[in-house]
């Protein structure tokens, strides 16, 4: 996953398993900035890979966390998704239920694709809840 990411093995604080449907391997690197500086690379790695990444930024940003999600579709190349609902979902279980997080807070998703991913993160008594707003950037029909 390491050679994978180009990360360095002493920058991941912890790994898990995160899954609520779609599952992911989560890594918790040490810094949000070391998750917008990866430059995965799959192409030694053939396979599936679903890869969570989750950097904490520091105390009194805009956002919490900075989250990347990496995939494969077949035998494709490795592709990133700007904002991630699931990922979100899963990380935010894990965060909280190891202390790391606490909320509500707000993720940030997309930022090294250059998009302004904000996710909302809540629980109540009983439930999770992912959130966020969606913007209509292009609207029509199509004849196939």
């Amino acid at each position: 996953m390491i050679k994978i990411l180009g990360v360095e093995r002493e920058r991941v604080l912890d790994a898990e398993w995160l899954d609520n449907g779609p599952g992911w391997v989560g890594l918790l690197l040490d810094h949000a900035d070391s998750v917008l500086k990866l430059r995965p690379d799959a192409t030694a790695h053939p396979g599936r890979w679903d890869i969570g990444v989750i950097g904490a930024h520091d105390v009194g940003s805009e956002t919490a966390f900075e989250l990347r999600a990496f995939f494969t579709e077949g035998d494709g190349p490795l592709l990133e998704d700007p904002v991630t609902g699931s990922l979100n979902a899963a990380a935010a279980e894990w965060l909280i239920a190891t202390e790391r997080a606490i909320a509500p807070y707000v993720a940030a998703q997309g930022t090294a694709m250059g998009r302004r991913g904000r996710i909302h993160i809540s629980v109540d008594d009983h439930a999770l809840w992912v959130g966020g707003r969606a913007e209509v950037v292009l609207s029509g029909t199509a004849v196939l």
